[in-house]
């Protein structure tokens, strides 16, 4: 199967995208733990894209699907892989079907994960990171044993600052305008699969399953 899971930050795409790539055996190709990875190696993609990241800036097209056409060129992604984090733009989503046709492969699936703005701030406000060793935790989902204490090291908790609301509000609007054209854009090419990203985790689990073999 090859996938990608489209969804705003706190949808719990990541989470679910690595479970799913263990279960069947493919790659989990996360762009954020990709550019970290690279940077840290040192190599030519990976410092250019660092001195983007260093400056705070998003990382270009150009350098984002180099990166991606490296790790496709892998022989673990043979049988698959499950993309988590690109595309984001519709340029993105076009060199993504350009590499794979090079390779006579082509998209499965897309998979959205849908869940109301009400849920996504609260699974995003509720974070919170340990000063000391930047354990993270969420005090919902995976709470500290003791209230604003470090499970790990005993150090202080705190809620970063783009964890507060209105940075929250700001990050999903800017995603929902990112997003929106790359709905259409794989709506239209029918592959695009909605499903739910609120309720049980191994309901959901379930539902992206589902989704993905209505693809074959």
């Amino acid at each position: 199967m090859r996938l990608v899971f489209l969804g705003p930050p706190g949808a719990g795409k990541g989470t679910q995208a690595r479970e799913i790539a263990h279960e069947w055996g493919v790659p989990h190709l996360a762009t954020g733990d990709m550019l970290r990875e690279a940077a840290a190696a040192g190599n030519r993609l990976g410092l250019e894209a660092k001195r983007y990241m260093d400056q705070g800036a998003l990382v270009p097209d150009d350098v984002i699907v180099d990166l991606m056409r490296e790790r496709l060129a892998w022989p673990d992604t043979a049988k698959g892989f499950i993309m988590d984090g690109f595309p984001r733009t519709i340029a993105q989503a076009e060199a993504l079907a350009q590499l794979l046709k090079d390779s006579a492969h082509q998209l499965d699936a897309v998979i959205y994960f849908e869940v109301s703005e009400q849920e996504l701030l609260r699974r995003l406000t509720d974070r919170r990171v340990c000063r000391a060793c930047q354990t993270a935790y969420h005090l919902v989902s995976a709470p500290p044993r003791s209230l604003g204490v470090c499970d790990k090291c005993g150090g202080e908790l705190y809620q970063r600052e783009d964890d507060s609301e209105t940075p929250v509000r700001h990050r999903l609007e800017v995603y929902a305008r990112q997003t929106s054209p790359l709905l259409d854009y794989y709506g239209r090419r029918g592959l695009l699969r909605t499903v739910s990203g609120e309720g049980a985790i191994t309901a959901i689990r379930g539902a992206i399953r589902t989704a993905a073999r209505g693809s074959r």
